[in-house]
């Protein structure tokens, strides 16, 4: 089966941070894509003033837009109730958790404490997907029965920070946060094991948005196009790998 089917397989993807940037672009690269998950829950801080988003969803009626922000328990807690009446029996398939900031004080709650917390808030609905064993019954690991997806990057990777990585780009709140997901990642990995609930930390690499600046290398497109291809090919043999976004494996 290609990726591309697992994604149409995929009942239901929530995206958080999808009013702009790889978020954005996650969101409409799944809805305008030939396979299409049948639920695209588009989460975002302020839906009222994402006016991309609203546009996408007006076109694509399997775009569903919640609100979430992401370093409020409260606002977390009011999205797993809304989601949860948008899956109902189904559960939810796959969490992308992809919310970040470059901000020094809320580094390393947006960037690792909010993806823990949005897990754990969504748990239930994953593992109710999971017990359904994905489509068709057919079992194994893979966003088509339940999984877990944390954006990080390869700046929080410790093996590669020597050299010319290091030398020219300390950022020190980032790259510490996107280490600290990693090990969120690797122990999410374990913990969610025994419940057939895939997790897998992926690299979107260093992309021209907002946060990644006009220097980088890869467009949004280029970045969401390959990742998707790699997220709709994950399997058992990826649970608790950190991936770049051609489906390398990066070195914690």
């Amino acid at each position: 089966m290609t990726s591309a089917m697992h994604l149409q397989n995929c009942g239901s993807v929530l995206v958080t941070g999808a009013s702009r940037g790889l978020g954005l672009q996650l969101v409409e690269r799944l809805a305008s894509g030939g396979s299409s998950p049948d639920k695209i829950i588009a989460a975002s801080r302020n839906p009222a003033s994402a006016q991309k988003l609203q546009e996408l969803a007006e076109k694509h009626p399997n775009i569903h837009i919640v609100t979430l922000d992401v370093v409020s328990q409260e606002s977390i807690e009011h999205c797993v109730e809304e989601v949860g009446r948008l899956v109902r029996e189904e559960g939810l398939n796959c969490v992308i958790n992809n919310a970040g900031i470059n901000v020094v004080a809320e580094n390393f709650h947006t960037n690792a404490v909010a993806p823990l917390m949005i897990t754990k808030g969504f748990l239930p609905l994953l593992k109710r997907a999971a017990l359904r064993g994905g489509a068709g019954g057919a079992g194994g690991m893979g966003i088509q029965r339940a999984a877990v997806i944390n954006m990080t990057s390869l700046l929080g990777s410790v093996a590669l920070n020597w050299g010319e990585l290091a030398k020219n780009f300390k950022w020190y709140p980032y790259r510490t946060s996107k280490s600290a997901l990693n090990m969120v990642s690797r122990c999410m990995a374990r913990d969610l094991e025994p419940d057939g609930i895939l997790c897998v930390a992926v690299d979107p690499g260093w992309v021209r948005t907002d946060m990644g600046g006009s220097e980088a290398p890869l467009s949004a497109e280029e970045s969401i196009s390959s990742l998707l291809s790699v997220i709709g090919g994950l399997t058992e043999k990826h649970h608790g790998s950190f991936l770049n976004y051609t489906g390398e494996i990066l070195p914690w």
